[in-house]
């Protein structure tokens, strides 16, 4: 019996294909250079970087003349999530940090402006956390937010945080305006670690360390959270959680 070809849908095979050039891009390019690249005539291009716009899945930077990833797209990255095998590789490596410190420890994954909790290792006799599996919280105030949003690029930060609309508020601590963001991320790539003190709980600190894929994207990131009377740093912590943050780094990637 003769195989049987799986039909040509062009349009979708098109679509996949943008969607996954943009992935794989450290910031938004020019409509031009995506049709260069993928050997699409540029009216089949605008027409599908439009429809996607439509979506949600991609965004137009009107000034710079330049098209990157929308929220939409994040989703993706949280349906993967939820599907598990990001969980399920990352869990043995927050359990580890729980038992090593004694504190409580996370997993996380971008969606939109929020921080998604996929893993939560909690330690004995510490205060229960906000960040439960499924919760949701404002990336800008988490340190797993902090460390993603640092490991994207400054286009796709600002198109997520065009204005001061854009910033959720909890206990009044945090950036409220992108320029106050552009700053803390600034010190996060310099310090290689995020941090946060009371922004999402009064009298909790946290610090993260992203996870990036094979493409240096960040995948979700991996914090540690402990009472602030614990007497501890987050400099002294962030290289046992960075470790962590490394070995499913290369897990995820293959590296």
């Amino acid at each position: 019996m003769a195989d049987r070809k799986r039909p040509q849908v062009p349009a979708a095979d098109q679509t996949l294909r943008l969607l996954g050039y943009l992935a794989r891009q450290r910031g938004p390019v020019a409509a031009r250079t995506i049709a260069d690249q993928l050997g699409l005539p540029r009216s089949t291009v605008y027409f599908l970087l439009r429809t996607l716009a439509d979506h949600g899945f991609a965004v137009h930077l009107e000034r710079e003349r330049r098209w990157g990833l929308g929220t939409a797209a994040f989703e993706l990255a949280g349906g993967y999530a939820r599907q598990e095998p990001l969980a399920r590789l990352g869990r043995p490596l927050v359990g580890a940090l729980v038992d090593r410190i004694g504190e409580n420890a996370h997993l996380a994954v971008m969606t939109g402006r929020d921080v998604l909790y996929i893993v939560e290792e909690r330690a004995p006799r510490r205060p229960a956390l906000v960040t439960d599996v499924g919760v949701r919280l404002p990336a800008h105030l988490t340190a797993s937010g902090r460390a993603m949003l640092a490991a994207l690029p400054r286009e796709q930060v600002r198109a997520l945080y065009p204005d001061a609309a854009a910033f959720a508020d909890r206990t009044g601590r945090g950036p409220v305006r992108p320029g106050q963001l552009r700053e803390l991320l600034r010190e996060v790539r310099a310090a290689g670690y995020a941090t946060e003190d009371g922004e999402v709980t009064l009298g909790m600190r946290s610090v993260g360390v992203a996870v990036t894929d094979h493409a240096g994207w960040p995948a979700a990131a991996i914090a540690m959270t402990w009472p602030a009377d614990a007497h501890r740093d987050a400099a002294s912590l962030a290289p046992v959680v960075a470790a962590a943050a490394a070995e499913l780094s290369r897990r995820i990637s293959g590296r």
